[in-house]
């Protein structure tokens, strides 16, 4: 029985893009893409945007590929690369607005339903106005720094927990009304 370094077939296949070697560049679209679209998809609420969008970046990633030092993984490379290009998208068609309110108060989201879909969650996810809903995405789901997202999105730290208190805030009050409306209640 051989063992296959992992690491190293990624490292080769990465070479071999980076010498502009197709069918290694459609390889590596082929193990990303599908993953990379939801990344996408959670940051714009159409999916043929969201795979535009993906597309873009995906040129961004093989345009530098060169510059991946295998200092840590690959995908989480080509996600940062996927998460900038959505913003970027998001500020280029409209002026995302920020509430400047640093007050904020911390608590604990992670009393979502185990009943609800993804499909459910990532609707309710759409329904939060752009701001709320890219700090709520790179908070909870990409598990960025209130510091980190504030360079990101060019606002202050308080003004990202602040977004992101509002966000849990309305997807709790939407959570219940779902909640309720199952239940028969509303």
């Amino acid at each position: 029985m051989r063992v296959i370094n992992l690491h190293q077939e990624e490292k080769e296949l990465i070479a071999l893009a980076v010498d502009n070697n197709r069918h290694a560049q459609h390889k590596i679209y082929s193990l990303f893409a599908p993953k990379m679209l939801s990344v996408c998809r959670q940051y714009l609420k159409d999916v043929h945007l969201a795979e535009d969008v993906m597309i873009t970046a995906f040129m961004k990633v093989f345009t530098n590929l060169k510059t991946f030092e295998h200092k840590g993984s690959f995908e989480g490379w080509i996600r940062r690369i996927m998460v900038n290009e959505c913003i970027s998208h998001i500020r280029v068609q409209k002026p995302v607005k920020f509430t400047e309110d640093e007050s904020y108060f911390e608590e604990r989201f992670n009393d979502i339903e185990s009943q609800l879909s993804v499909d459910d969650i990532q609707f309710l996810i759409d329904k939060l106005p752009d701001g709320y809903r890219m700090v709520f995405n790179l908070y909870a789901i990409e598990g960025y720094k209130h510091q980190e997202i504030g360079k990101m999105l060019g606002i202050s730290e308080g003004t990202s927990k602040s977004q992101l208190s509002h966000a849990r805030k309305m997807l709790q009050e939407q959570i219940n009304k779902l909640k309720n409306y199952q239940n028969g209640t509303e």
